[in-house]
């Protein structure tokens, strides 16, 4: 029986002879349906048709990898190899034997986690592939679809390696969580999926409760994100995708960007001018 997935958003769910009616993390109003109906694929199909994994250098102990061409909401994984062990950030929806070769190659996985829902991927077969432990917010775990082996859910933060740490800031979602690395340089790097926007011009971030459908992320939720990093040091900013990314005084352009996000919302701004 075939792991069905979701194109639309990613998201696998259970081995079964047929597929859902509807994927429920698209039927929420932070994803969508596509006009034409609900979609399905399976890893079998992705593979015949030509998808295949794509992988290169952030920088020194990250390593991206992807998927071409892109699947679900096209995000970019990243693996993020430490002395005592590995960790992947975000996996994409597709898997083959390239990235499980590459992944082994960088002295394999000890664990697998993520920033929310619509980057779920497939952290199933890599939990099972290198027998890691899967670590993802509780407050979110409602939303797996597929049941994923060594499962451990965490609540405001958790360091599962040294150097790095898992920070619940909610947001997008109840449990949106980033990931902070000390970086091999020491200037601290983080790895935010789309709880945090890094804008084209790589300068700013933004505040998304849903990209696809424009809606804004309130204040609270935007203060929330701040307070839960202002322990945190950190340079770098990698958003979900190859780009954009922040690459120098990324707290800095946080909290400015989180002030100038908020005049807007608060209506302070003048769009006359």
């Amino acid at each position: 029986m075939a792991v069905w997935i979701c194109p639309t958003c990613g998201a696998h769910h259970p081995e079964s002879e047929r597929p859902p009616e509807t994927c429920t993390v698209c039927a929420d109003e932070r994803q969508w349906v596509p006009p034409s109906g609900q979609r399905w694929t399976t890893m079998a199909e992705l593979t015949d048709a030509g998808y295949t994994t794509e992988i290169a250098e952030l920088e020194p102990g990250l390593t991206g990898i992807g998927v071409t061409p892109g699947i679900g909401v096209g995000q970019r994984g990243v693996l993020v190899r430490t002395e005592q062990g590995n960790l992947l950030w975000d996996p994409p929806a597709f898997l083959d034997e390239q990235a499980i070769t590459a992944v082994r190659e960088a002295g394999g996985l000890r664990a697998v986690s993520s920033s929310h829902p619509h980057m779920y991927g497939a952290m199933a077969d890599w939990a099972r592939k290198f027998d890691a432990e899967a670590l993802l917010p509780e407050a979110d775990t409602r939303w797996i679809q597929r049941p994923i082996p060594a499962l451990r859910p965490w609540s405001d933060t958790l360091s599962p390696l040294p150097g790095v740490h898992l920070v619940r800031t909610g947001g997008h979602f109840p449990g949106s969580a980033v990931l902070h690395w000390t970086g091999a340089d020491g200037a601290g790097v983080l790895l935010c999926g789309d709880t945090l926007f890094v804008t084209p011009g790589e300068d700013r971030v933004s505040f998304i409760w849903s990209a696809p459908n424009h809606l804004p992320l309130p204040e609270r939720g935007v203060r929330a994100i701040v307070d839960a990093l202002e322990p945190y040091s950190f340079e770098r900013i990698y958003g979900g995708w190859w780009s954009p990314a922040i690459r120098a005084n990324a707290k800095k352009v946080l909290a400015d960007s989180a002030r100038r996000y908020l005049e807007f919302l608060r209506g302070t701004v003048d769009i006359d001018g």
